[in-house]
């Protein structure tokens, strides 16, 4: 949608929405460039966390009276560690979906227009209260009907129906960030930090998927299909002839809440085993199945208890006994690709190595650091983190001063930050997993250590790569010994040749190079002497006119040579 499709209903979202932008870019404008040119750098830099802080709170306060992908929007920016300051990610790090419900009668005419029947003709029961109401799209209990219940074997389900008229609102929002975006092309100190508007697309890429049900339910099966032969983990079925772009009908797999750890010590289930559990779980989407729930926030994961006779086929201590996590909203997805793979293994054999030139090649593979990157200082800074820190194990790390951790990450982010760095999409969802994963797993058991649950499966990487390795190795150890093998014969071979007098070298393209580099020797000497005549001539035109006049005129000569001599004659 271009800026110019942005009219009628929606032009004053459009319009308010530039505006703020404007304001914004202003200010920007006025403190770090205006100001800094009147030697009032000092003002820009002492009032800078403060204005972000402003900025960040009155982006809150738009996003919530907006909704729709506004709020989405400032939940992505929370998670742009790599191109925005903590002043800003921090405030909008609890910016949820604090939108009212859509009036149930509106929701009804949706989802039969889209199903093509009555509700009543598709469910039993229905529930005119939401579960869950979000800015694309809320959530309402509901039965199948019988007929459906027989063919499914599901009786209740959860059906998940977008806001009326969120496409016209997303693409409204999409062509607001787009030409945001350009804006942020022409302010050098953003543009040379940050592909602007390839963070837009990829942010339009995820936003568009979130509104396509039938994206979500696809993924939402192939995610069970992973996990189909392992009891930790259950997803829900979808029911495929209940489910559209915008209405989705899925089984009810309510049940308690992961970080409710009051109500698992109640069904007795021992909240740091459900840390322990989820952290392999995560892991092994990433590593095993390659496909991660890149959302994993308390409200998308259930404990379920299961009966305790079936704990032994649960995987015994992996399963931990007794529950099973449930995974729900598959909208955020992350793929581990190929090339995000072999740049883990690279980040993993540098870190293990202590290689700062190796984390810093593993960020390039990975598509971390843009290509106008000037990496010295971060390897610098690479280098002082590993002689500081390297080799420490945990116990040893929780030792050490905490001030001296923030003092060190403070200048580290502060250059990392000044670094033209962003994640691609893929790198930014599996890292949003991680610390979601992390901060979870920390609250069900303070002792957790996320980088004690990924050992083993960094080791396991490693090992599975260690064969291509060793195979590159020996392929190149064998290209070289080809070559080694080779060359007494070749080196032979041009000795005889030599002494046959069959050795012969072409030099014509040497001497064009000459000829040309003395042509422009002269010309410069020309153009040196024509300066110097000229110069001399009109500083003694008023003392002693017809030598000045004399210079002048003769200046001419130089001035022609400079022009003409030494062009390339045609050969």
């Amino acid at each position: 949608m271009t800026a110019a499709a942005a009219q009628g209903p929606h032009r004053a979202r459009y319009r308010r929405i530039l505006s703020f932008a404007s304001r914004e870019f202003v200010a920007i404008w006025w403190f770090e460039l205006v100001l800094p040119r009147f030697g009032l750098r000092g003002v820009a830099e002492r009032t800078r966390a403060r204005r972000m802080q402003r900025f960040a709170r009155r982006f809150h306060a738009l996003a919530v009276d907006l909704g729709g992908l506004m709020i989405k929007v400032g939940q992505f920016m929370s998670s742009r560690l790599d191109v925005l300051p903590p002043e800003i990610t921090a405030e909008l790090e609890g910016l949820q979906d604090e939108v009212p419900a859509v009036p149930t009668p509106q929701i009804r005419a949706l989802a039969e227009a889209e199903l093509g029947m009555p509700l009543e003709r598709v469910y039993t029961w229905f529930d005119d209260t939401p579960v869950a109401a979000a800015s694309l799209g809320q959530v309402h209990r509901a039965r199948l009907s019988s007929l459906d219940a027989e063919d499914t074997g599901l009786d209740e389900v959860v059906v998940k129906v977008q806001r009326p008229g969120i496409d016209e609102i997303v693409a409204v929002d999409l062509a607001a960030l787009r030409r945001v975006a350009r804006w942020l092309t022409r302010v050098r100190i953003v543009a040379d930090r940050v592909d602007a508007p390839a963070l837009v697309e990829e942010f339009a890429v995820t936003s568009l998927e979130e509104i396509d049900y039938l994206h979500e339910a696809r993924s939402a099966e192939r995610f069970r299909e992973n996990f189909a032969d392992d009891p930790r983990v259950a997803a829900p079925e979808i029911v495929w002839e209940r489910t559209t772009r915008r209405v989705l009908t899925l089984s009810d797999v309510t049940a308690i809440k992961i970080n409710d750890t009051a109500a698992l010590r109640a069904a007795g289930i021992d909240p740091s085993a459900v840390a322990d559990a989820f952290a392999e779980v995560m892991f092994d989407q990433v590593f095993t199945h390659r496909f991660v729930h890149a959302d994993p926030h308390p409200g998308n994961i259930f404990v379920t208890p299961v009966p305790s006779t079936s704990s032994g086929a649960q995987g015994g201590s992996r399963a931990q006994g007794g529950f099973r996590l449930t995974f729900i909203d598959f909208g955020m997805m992350a793929e581990v690709s190929d090339n995000l793979r072999q740049g883990l293994r690279t980040l993993l054999i540098a870190v293990t190595a202590r290689d700062s030139r190796g984390l810093v090649r593993a960020a390039k593979e990975i598509g971390v650091l843009l290509p106008t990157a000037d990496t010295g200082e971060l390897e610098r800074a690479l280098t002082a983190l590993f002689a500081r820190f390297g080799g420490m194990g945990f116990a040893e790390l929780s030792r050490v001063d905490p001030r001296e951790f923030t003092d060190f990450a403070e200048e580290f982010g502060d250059m990392v930050r000044r670094l033209p760095l962003q994640l691609p999409e893929d790198m930014l969802l599996l890292i949003r997993a991680v610390s979601l994963t992390s901060g979870m797993c920390s609250a069900l058991n303070p002792a957790f250590n996320v980088w004690d649950a990924a050992e083993p499966y960094a080791a396991r990487l490693l090992r599975d790569e260690s064969g291509t390795l060793m195979q590159d190795m020996a392929e190149q150890a064998m290209a070289n010994a080809a070559s080694t093998w080779r060359l007494p014969k070749r080196i032979d071979d041009i000795i005889t040749r030599v002494d046959d007098g069959n050795v012969s070298f072409d030099t014509s393209r040497l001497e064009r190079r000459l000829d040309r580099l003395e042509g422009i020797a002269r010309r410069i000497a020309s153009g040196v002497l024509f300066a110097a005549m000229l110069v001399g001539g009109a500083l003694l035109v008023d003392p002693l006119p017809p030598l000045g006049i004399t210079l002048l005129w003769v200046s001419v000569l130089p001035l022609l040579g400079a022009l003409f001599l030494g062009r390339r004659r045609p050969r």
